[in-house]
């Protein structure tokens, strides 16, 4: 058996270990991949599930390979969008009919942010991610060579930043916290501060599951 490799390990040695333990491009099929989602933490508010069919949607995750380890990259969203403003995301957005997961992640990376995809090696997909608000996502995991310049579109995003690959796959960082809501129930959710920013929510619920999926003690098949 292979020895199990750290979050800070060499590129070199993590890419082809990440590529294997995420979901192949060559056989994607949703219907059989473990859904994650808003209700892992708050199996009490099931009833809250959407009954309808989820809007198709995807998310780059881009790993940018820096000399001092891969790095996380993310945006804050801009303050003036009516849905989830401010709150800190991966690049992505609703599918158009006909596209591939990856497809939509790496359009919607240009389009945002100006990421031009001859950057970006896309190494699998991570497990869907299902939100309250009627979303079935799809993280797309890439890795991203150094060289690349941004365009932020500014309707859409406030700020772009890097965070640590290290840090956000370090489940001592991964906060569980909660608020209450307008009904009564106390809504639980995974948080993960770093230098003065908040990753929480779905965003934080995609690395907590992609933790678990790549250096969990048990990880999922």
């Amino acid at each position: 058996m292979s020895q199990a490799l750290t979050p800070s390990a060499p590129v070199s040695e993590l890419e082809p270990w990440i590529a294997a333990r995420l979901h192949p491009l060559s056989d994607y099929d949703p219907a059989t991949r473990q859904v994650r989602s808003d209700f892992d933490l708050n199996p009490e508010a099931a009833r809250l599930r959407p009954t309808g069919p989820l809007h198709p949607a995807a998310v780059l995750v881009p790993l940018v390979e820096r000399e001092d380890g891969l790095t996380v990259l993310l945006t804050r969203r801009a303050d003036s969008l009516a849905r989830h403003s401010g709150q800190v995301a991966f690049p992505g957005g609703r599918a158009e009919p006909g596209e591939a997961p990856w497809e939509t992640a790496l359009r919607e990376a240009e389009e945002e942010i100006g990421l031009e995809r001859s950057f970006v090696r896309v190494a699998g997909l991570a497990d869907p991610y299902e939100t309250v608000t009627g979303f079935s996502i799809t993280p797309v995991v890439g890795f991203v060579r150094p060289g690349f310049t941004l365009q932020p579109h500014a309707a859409e995003v406030a700020e772009v930043f890097e965070t640590p690959f290290a840090f956000l796959m370090d489940p001592a960082n991964h906060e569980t916290r909660f608020h209450e809501g307008s009904d009564g129930l106390r809504r639980h959710y995974y948080a993960m501060p770093h230098e003065g920013r908040f990753i929480w929510g779905a965003t934080a619920g995609m690395l907590r599951a992609l933790y678990e999926r790549l250096f969990g003690a048990d990880p999922p098949p």
